[in-house]
């Protein structure tokens, strides 16, 4: 039988916690709920890491807080992947050394290459409790919508390639040009190449700023699908919390449906991460335990 693993983005969002339907009751402090998470679900993905650059310490509660064979995937912080940064979200003594700009947002491009090279081994040593503890899974490079497959854009990936060449390295793109009809030899070739893991995404059909799902192994060990929800009206908000943006409840029709192509990826690759990215209350948490009767991977 194919090996899946189903989790949710996240166990700990406000609005999960705020819903109450999730923890049972007096499950109320960090170590509780990671506790309580990870006895029903096998795998998680780790979002906080994307929003700033994580400490060491949290990776290795972590490891002491799951049990044995427990899965983390970890995204990759906002600044590697080329999203806009605050100087907050970056340890006080680098923040510091960052040149000033007239934009308060800063950019890879932003930084001088010792500095870069600096956060590049910070971001690696707060992934090592994990990795060291055998609970590392794949680290998740989620490419900004103006990231096109034009040669700068290239390079960028590379770059990131060539520094993840030790970790396994999954990379869900947003830009079409990645993979329209054009480029999508291109980028699943690179991805074999290197032995990244092709990211297949789930999202709504209707909106222009996302790639094509293109349901592809391109390495050998891992697949990754990442269900995002299919709701077109939030998928543009403005809103701060990512929970508004992905909020949409999966049918069990539409489950089972997806569990179609899930099977047939899962029959080409060692293992498959199915990850409910629909982190609005907890039905994230609701659709990957019906995933895991309907596919019986619980």
């Amino acid at each position: 039988m194919p090996d899946i693993l189903c989790g949710s983005a996240g166990w700990a969002d406000k609005s999960l916690i705020a819903c109450k339907r999730f923890y049972p009751r007096g499950c109320s402090t960090a170590q509780a709920r990671l506790a309580y998470y990870a006895s029903i679900f096998p795998l998680v993905e780790v979002d906080s890491s994307y929003y700033a650059l994580p400490p060491r310490a949290n990776s290795e509660l972590w490891a002491e807080r799951t049990p044995e064979g427990f899965v983390f995937n970890v995204k990759a912080f906002r600044l590697l992947t080329g999203h806009q940064t605050g100087r907050e979200a970056l340890p006080p003594d680098i923040a510091v050394l960052v040149p000033e700009t007239a934009n308060k947002k800063l950019y890879y491009r932003d930084f001088p290459p010792e500095l870069i090279d600096e956060i590049w081994r910070r971001f690696f040593d707060a992934l090592a409790p994990l990795d060291e503890a055998s609970k590392l899974g794949a680290v998740l490079f989620q490419f900004p919508p103006w990231l096109t497959s034009a040669a700068q854009g290239r390079a960028h990936v590379e770059e990131c390639a060539a520094r993840m060449a030790e970790h396994t390295m999954a990379i869900e793109f947003r830009n079409r040009s990645w993979l329209d009809e054009k480029h999508q030899s291109w980028t699943l070739g690179f991805e074999r190449e290197h032995g990244i893991a092709h990211v297949v995404m789930d999202a709504p059909p209707e909106v222009a700023n996302r790639a094509q799902t293109v349901w592809e192994a391109t390495n050998a060990d891992l697949a990754i699908v990442r269900l995002h929800g299919r709701n077109a009206e939030t998928w543009n908000a403005t809103s701060p919390s990512a929970s508004v943006r992905f909020n949409y409840d999966y049918s069990d029709e539409e489950l089972h449906e997806l569990s179609t192509p899930i099977r047939t990826l899962a029959g080409q690759v060692k293992t498959t991460h199915v990850i409910f990215n629909n982190c609005f209350e907890d039905q994230g948490q609701r659709n990957a335990r019906s995933m895991m009767r309907i596919l019986g991977a619980g």
